[in-house]
């Protein structure tokens, strides 16, 4: 198999460690028995060091590669308000972050190998290559050989790339799509996909065709190195074990991000 193909398999990824003290989001453990990367929460939008260290070792237990996920410093709105930093904020936050679930996956003996970005900083990053460079930056100074795992299609990869990161691109299973390519927010109606068979159909197509479909039914093309679905709703597992399964019926394998060829070193 040529070097920067995934010929037969593909990554499925999920945000995990989201829980906070007392207080329980999604279910980690049964997740982790379906995906194979996690982009575990570093305690700004959600988490606490104690859920950090419980989820790394969850996925330790289960071969799932470790990522962190930064946010905004939003406990309360779970990273998902509009928060305007400076760059010099935005990267301090990145670096930050990321050494945090560095330190923790340490003492497990475990290894932060790649990066995505949470919630609204995620989405304002992937229309603006100002904070994507800035995320990229950050990413490499602490760790050159982390994976940014980006939203396809938008900022967020032409940065990695321009900083020589190596670049996955994520579609989502359980989320939409406007005719920009970009996710439907989620205030909308239409955001979110909760039917199984709906999700399965709708990732086998864009694996298959290397390729998103909007609402309106137009076809966006795009490279699929991984599929994020979420484990935080009430149909969370059922939709990421339905996508898993509906993928390993057709033939596709499903690897770590570590293990793509297209982001072999």
């Amino acid at each position: 198999m040529a070097a920067g193909t995934n010929v037969g398999m593909v990554n499925i990824n999920s945000d995990l460690g989201e829980s906070f003290g007392p207080w329980v989001m999604g279910n980690d453990a049964e997740v982790l028995k379906i995906v194979r990367s996690a982009n575990v929460a570093c305690g700004f939008h959600a988490s606490d060091p104690v859920v950090m260290m419980d989820t790394v070792r969850l996925c330790k237990d289960n071969g799932v590669s470790i990522g962190a996920h930064p946010g905004f410093a939003d406990l309360q709105g779970f990273g998902r308000r509009v928060i305007n930093l400076t760059i010099k904020e935005l990267e301090a936050n990145i670096a930050y972050q990321i050494g945090a679930l560095q330190a923790i996956a340490a003492m497990h003996g475990a290894k932060v190998t790649h990066m995505k970005p949470h919630g609204m900083m995620a989405n304002m990053s992937a229309d603006s290559a100002e904070m994507s460079e800035a995320i990229a930056r950050a990413t490499k100074a602490v760790d050159r050989d982390l994976i940014f795992l980006c939203q396809a299609n938008t900022e967020q990869g032409k940065a990695a790339r321009k900083y020589g990161l190596r670049a996955a691109e994520e579609v989502f299973a359980d989320r939409t799509y406007t005719d920009t390519g970009m996710l439907t927010p989620r205030k909308e109606a239409n955001s979110m996909i909760k039917d199984p068979a709906q999700a399965v159909a709708g990732v086998r197509r864009m694996v298959e065709e290397q390729a998103i479909y909007s609402t309106s039914g137009k076809r966006i093309p795009c490279r699929v190195d991984s599929i994020c679905v979420h484990g935080d709703g009430p149909t969370a597992v059922a939709v990421s074990k339905a996508v898993r399964e509906g993928l390993e019926t057709a033939g596709i394998k499903i690897v770590p991000l570590t293990e793509l060829p297209s982001l072999a070193h």
